[in-house]
């Protein structure tokens, strides 16, 4: 049969044969296969593993290769079938014809599964390279490689440079074999092995190809031995040249790049778009995107056209860099350079124009797309729908991901959705957010662990704690869950006070997973920590240490701050220490939690010590470490008794603090002002606080609501009443916000004044403010007045709690009548006295 088949086909024979003529023959499959007279690694089988192989050729010969490799007889006879078998065959068959080598080959890995082994994967490389078949011979060798890989690891290349070298020397095509597998294994970034493989092929006296060089070259351009390489290429093109600029260039050595572009050896070749474009997107990525604008001309000069891509690099730079209006001129201009925008010019304007929250100008982009018939993509209107979310328009965003659907944008992304869950949840609307979230399934997209985590931690968050646990529960059972989805879940308990049960959750998963993060242990131990149960916080940093797992910084943290919230700070102290002994350095929050510590005690000596300890050791003090610092400074200004010299000292720290602060490029917050001005009001210097509310105002820096809460109160009880209604009417011209403490501050001192009707027109602007007014604000006001024997004023009050809606309590009807017995009668008739 098989020799009917070679008559019937003697042209294509001989064809397919021909680059073979001197190695195929007749004679046994051994001289075939070996062409180096080495024996086969079969070559000492059993009669029965012979005789196998034998009878799958003879019935092949017998019945016809197809038939009998289909047949049932065959069928049966696989499961016994192995490598070395495959290997006879594939070599008796070699001397027929090499494409029934080929094709008994692929019908056993194709048809019956049959993994191959190394020698006869290469003979059909050896085969696909002789034929010139290169596109089949990549991907069989790229299969060939990442098996052995999987099998072997890293380095396992050399089991296929010995398999080469020993049983295919004397094979033509093995140049080109050698060559492909450099090729694929640089590409496919094995970097030793391919090195392996460079090495193999020199001592062979093999020739590599410039494509493979370049492919190994691509491999290092990161590292210095790119050039090592590069000496070796002997015939160098363009894309050699433009892989070593390209390195150089992600190696931030721009300026050696741009000289390596005016090296001699360009002439023959001269550089290309793509080296250019290499230097200008690292001056882009560098900020210097003047300098990379500058290469437009260049290119130019050189007889080159930018291309699309060279005017995307300069774009994105100028959006990046905040210059938006140059990057619409430049995508203006690119016709005069013979290119038009594409969708990716259009998407990068429209990341520009999101990045300055400018999302009227991403609607712009979008309409000039389709203008111009180029379709947004899904990452355009997720740029647009993460604006809107930033910006608070949720709204906006929903009607937007309803226009996506118009638009034919099926539910085939789940990001958008995963932005618009994340904008719900951080906005408290989570009945909206779980509605959305649902919807997803019904419209045919499964919610992923990072959409299932986004709704769990803003259920978590606005205390939906069994909602949560619910929909945990509900994920378990599709998704295997991360740290942060499990993080959330603990979070959320510990913030409840519900410690066993994130303990008990904490053990489960520890039962379940292979291996916890130290970062799910951190959460339950600052639990512990913030609620005071040190002891059950340092059992629980024990099963971490005896785990294994190496604990954080932030274990320690929150083991000094447990220590401090019982008042143990020798304790917390010793910690500090500790954490030197696991080879970790303290944070600013350890310092800061310390000196907290001994701020509420008034050891500023212990502060001190602290903050040179740190600078010692280069840890930069933060915002809050100064706002502990002034605390600590102004803490015990009741010890020093008034005395004037004292608080001028302390006054004068905390002015030197503000000036540290200066010097090390902090800027002071609202509660770094707020603890200095609120020192400055109890030691009576009014005016150097309103000096500070100036220079916070100065400093772009908007008070808080606190803020004027100290200084009205200040005013009001240092008697500056007057001072004080006119602060409260500037703010109120200037729109500013205020509390419910500043009227309620200002009403009861015009109480205690006597000045009732001030104290009735605060009390009707506190009303007209939309703040609710409980029954204690009045009973505050009805009680400061009765006092002032001002009995009609206090009707007048109790009147207005009546009309508002608000029952008066016992307390209040006691002082009405200790005021007026005209009440008397009322408040029996009311039920509120008895007879």
């Amino acid at each position: 049969m098989i020799c009917r088949w070679i008559a019937s086909n003697s042209s294509k024979v001989s064809r397919i044969l021909s680059p073979f003529s001197s190695l195929l023959s007749t004679k046994s499959s051994f001289s075939v296969a070996k062409l180096d007279d080495e024996p086969l690694p079969t070559s000492n089988f059993t009669s029965d593993h012979r005789d196998l192989h034998q009878e799958i050729l003879l019935g092949m010969k017998k019945n016809g290769f197809r038939e009998f490799l289909h047949g049932n007889h065959f069928r049966v006879m696989v499961s016994e079938l192995r490598q070395v078998h495959v290997e006879e065959i594939m070599a008796e068959l070699m001397a027929e014809s090499s494409d029934l080598s080929v094709w008994f080959f692929k019908e056993l890995r194709d048809i019956y599964g049959f993994r191959h082994s190394r020698f006869s994967t290469l003979l059909v490389s050896h085969i696909f390279a002789g034929q010139r078949r290169f596109k089949e011979l990549q991907v069989i060798l790229e299969q060939l490689l990442q098996e052995n890989e999987q099998l072997q690891g890293s380095g396992s290349a050399s089991l296929l440079c010995e398999v080469l070298s020993s049983s295919f020397r004397k094979w033509d095509s093995t140049g080109v074999v050698w060559d492909m597998l450099l090729f694929i294994a640089s590409r496919s970034k094995m970097v030793d092995d391919s090195l392996y493989i460079l090495e193999k092929m020199k001592d062979l006296n093999l020739k590599v190809s410039t494509q493979s060089y370049n492919s190994v070259l691509y491999s290092f351009r990161e590292t210095d031995k790119m050039w090592d390489v590069y000496k070796e290429i002997n015939d160098k093109n363009e894309h050699t040249y433009s892989t070593v600029v390209d390195g150089l260039c992600r190696q931030q050595k721009l300026e050696d790049a741009v000289s390596f572009l005016r090296n001699s050896e360009w002439k023959d070749i001269g550089p290309s778009v793509v080296s250019f474009n290499s230097i200008m997107s690292g001056y882009c990525k560098l900020g210097f995107v003047d300098m990379a604008k500058s290469f437009i001309c260049t290119i130019l000069k050189c007889g080159l056209v930018p291309s699309v891509y060279s005017h995307n690099i300069l774009i994105n730079g100028l959006c990046l860099a905040g210059s938006i209006t140059e990057a619409l001129a430049l995508a203006t201009d690119m016709n005069k350079h013979g290119v038009e925008p594409d969708s990716v010019t259009y998407h990068i304007l429209a990341k520009g124009f999101h990045l300055l929250g400018m999302i009227g100008g991403v609607w712009e982009v979008i309409q000039e797309m389709l203008d111009k018939g180029l379709s947004p993509d899904v990452i355009t209107y997720t740029i647009v729908l993460c604006g809107h979310c930033q910006l608070g328009n949720i709204d906006m965003g929903l009607r937007l991901l309803k226009d996506m659907l118009s638009r034919g944008f099926e539910f085939h992304s789940i990001i958008p959705c995963s932005v618009m869950l994340s904008g719900l949840c951080k906005t408290g609307r989570i009945n909206e957010a779980l509605s959305l979230f649902y919807d997803m399934e019904a419209n045919g997209l499964r919610a992923d662990l990072v959409a299932y985590s986004i709704v769990i931690h803003g259920l978590c968050r606005l205390g939906e704690f069994n909602m949560a646990v619910w929909l945990y529960d509900e994920m378990c059972t599709k998704i295997l869950p991360n740290s942060r989805t499990d993080g959330a879940i603990l979070l959320g308990l510990c913030q409840k006070g519900m410690l066993l049960e994130a303990k008990a959750l904490l053990d489960s998963l520890k039962s379940t997973s292979n291996t916890l993060d130290i970062i799910l242990y951190n959460i339950v131990i600052d639990g512990y920590a913030k609620s005071g149960c040190i002891e059950e916080a340092l059992k629980l940093f024990n099963v971490v240490i005896e785990s294994g797992i190496p604990p954080s910084v932030a274990t320690f943290n929150s083991l000094i701050y447990g220590y401090c919230k019982i008042w143990n700070i020798a304790e917390a102290r010793r910690i500090l220490d500790v954490i030197k002994l696991y080879g970790l350095v303290p944070s600013a929050v350890s310092y800061t939690t310390l000196m907290n510590a001994y701020a509420n005690c008034g050891d500023t000596e212990s502060i001190d010590e602290l903050c040179s300890e740190m600078k010692t050791k280069g840890i930069s003090a933060t915002n809050v470490t100064y706002a502990v610092i002034i605390k600590g400074l102004c803490s015990n200004w009741k010890l020093e008794k008034c005395n004037q010299l004292l608080r001028d000292r302390k006054l004068g720290k905390c002015n030197q603090v503000l000036r540290d602060m200066d010097s090390e490029g902090i800027t002071p917050d609202q509660i770094t002002y707020n603890t200095i001005i609120q020192y400055l009001c109890r030691v009576k210097h009014l005016s150097k606080a309103f000096e500070l509310l100036k220079e916070m105002k100065s400093r772009h820096l908007d008070p808080t609501p606190a803020t004027y809460n100290i200084l009205i109160d200040s005013l009001c009880v240092n008697g500056y009443i007057k001072e004080a209604d006119r602060f409260l009417y500037w703010l109120q011209e200037q729109n500013v916000s205020l509390s419910k403490f500043a009227y309620t501050t200002l009403i009861k001192a015009h109480c205690v004044k006597g000045d009732p009707k001030m104290a009735e027109k605060l009390f009707h602007q506190l009303l007209d403010s939309g703040f609710d007014v409980s029954i204690r604000d009045y009973s505050a006001v009805i009680n400061r007045l009765c006092r002032r024997h001002l009995v009609n004023e206090s009707k007048f009050f109790f009147r207005l709690m009546l009309c508002r809606g608000i029952s008066p309590d016992l307390d209040i009807c006691e002082m009405m009548i200790k005021s007026s017995d005209e009440l008397l009668s009322w408040t029996i008739k009311s039920g509120l006295l008895p007879d």
